[in-house]
């Protein structure tokens, strides 16, 4: 079962998917009062307004951050109608945007959000990224 942790300014509520997390760090260099890595609890929901939180939490890579406004959850915060592909130097390539993702073993999941998959490897979640490029040192 995933680990979910939910922090909430009253406005909104920010998810924390720790399985899913790559240690991107986009949080932590976007909004380094709010995203605190070294600290606990790591997110201090209260130190920036909703709204500069809501924008670095779409920036996630790996989806391990969502939001939902507060009395208005639902699962499906994107605002990204067509697909981009994006191609992280010495990290994951990101997809945006609505996915089938089809698996060797026949499964198939849908992704909505952004999706990070493994270029190096060495990912133990293929073929999504996990961070193992970073301890990998890949470069690409």
């Amino acid at each position: 079962m995933a680990k979910l942790k939910e922090y909430s300014n009253g406005e909104a509520t920010v998810v924390w998917e720790a399985d899913k997390c790559i240690h991107s760090a986009i949080c932590a260099k976007g909004l380094p009062e709010v995203f605190r890595p070294k600290l606990r609890p790591w997110i201090k929901i209260d130190a920036a307004k909703t709204e500069a939180i809501i924008n670095q939490v779409k920036q996630c890579p790996s989806g391990a951050l969502s939001y939902y406004l507060n009395g208005e959850k639902d699962d499906d915060n994107t605002e990204i109608a067509e697909t981009k592909v994006e191609v992280l130097e010495n990290g994951p390539l990101l997809v945006y945007g609505l996915l089938k993702v089809i698996k060797n073993d026949g499964g198939t999941e849908m992704k909505s959000k952004t999706t990070a998959f493994c270029r190096c490897g060495k990912s133990n979640n293929k073929p999504y990224c996990d961070g193992a490029h970073v301890k990998e040192e890949f470069k690409g």
